[in-house]
């Protein structure tokens, strides 16, 4: 399994962005996918995640500023981020979980948002 995130770039404050992410398979094969960042001396952490049902979920960091779906196509999920912060910056992975064990089985390489103030 390929996750293949793209659409990172360099923003201002207060700015969009959209982020995709293109599975080798149909998403539908997973229990639920997520967008993760991960910045400097940080863990990485969830910054959206989306159940095979549909159900999402974001931390309060981004709630109401980014949101994550499906796309057209049934290998892509989608990340659109609104009103940009300078500590949005970071790497951002897209992941699956395809046995629905909260673990994340696969991971793509990151994509960098860079923010400006």
């Amino acid at each position: 399994v390929q996750l293949q995130a793209s659409g990172g770039g360099l923003v201002q404050a207060g700015g969009s962005l959209r982020l995709s992410c293109t599975a080798s398979l149909s998403i539908y094969s997973f229990n639920s996918m997520g967008w993760y960042r991960q910045t400097p001396g940080k863990q990485r952490e969830l910054v959206a995640s989306i159940t095979i049902s549909g159900s999402t979920n974001y931390p309060d960091s981004v709630k109401g500023r980014f949101t994550i779906s499906s796309g057209n196509a049934m290998t892509t999920v989608n990340l659109q981020m609104n009103s940009l912060k300078p500590e949005d910056t970071g790497v951002y992975y897209c992941a699956a979980d395809q046995w629905g064990t909260g673990t994340m089985d696969y991971w793509g390489k990151g994509t960098l948002v860079t923010v400006s103030s």
